[in-house]
């Protein structure tokens, strides 16, 4: 293989890699707790976008009151559910990333 080919497939894999990040940046993915009362959105890429509560994450029996217990509880589950939306993210750029290069891993790239 001479250099020219070497260079002509390196940016064909780069141009992959910037079409595979774009692709990513526009996946919508949703970790949930507490059984849907809780939901975090990020993208593809790990960035967070939303986060959607049901009044029952908070007081089943009286939505506008929040005990200190129920505040510690509510922080527990919004870091779960922000927790599954990452690791589900990181899992889908960790395959697409593998597709773009062949398996092989390259340091600093997922």
């Amino acid at each position: 293989m001479n250099i020219m080919q070497m260079m002509k497939q390196a940016q064909s894999m780069q141009k992959r890699l910037k079409d595979t990040q774009e692709e990513l940046a526009n996946v919508e993915i949703t970790g949930e707790a507490a059984g849907g009362n809780v939901k975090v959105t990020c993208d593809g890429l790990g960035k967070f976008k939303s986060i959607k509560l049901t009044p029952e994450a908070i007081n089943p029996e009286n939505p506008s009151s929040v005990s200190v217990d129920t505040v510690e509880t509510l922080e527990d589950i919004i870091s779960a559910a922000i927790v599954q939306a990452s690791d589900k993210a990181s899992a889908q750029m960790e395959q697409k990333m593998k597709a773009v290069t062949g398996g092989i891993n390259i340091p600093g790239l997922f």
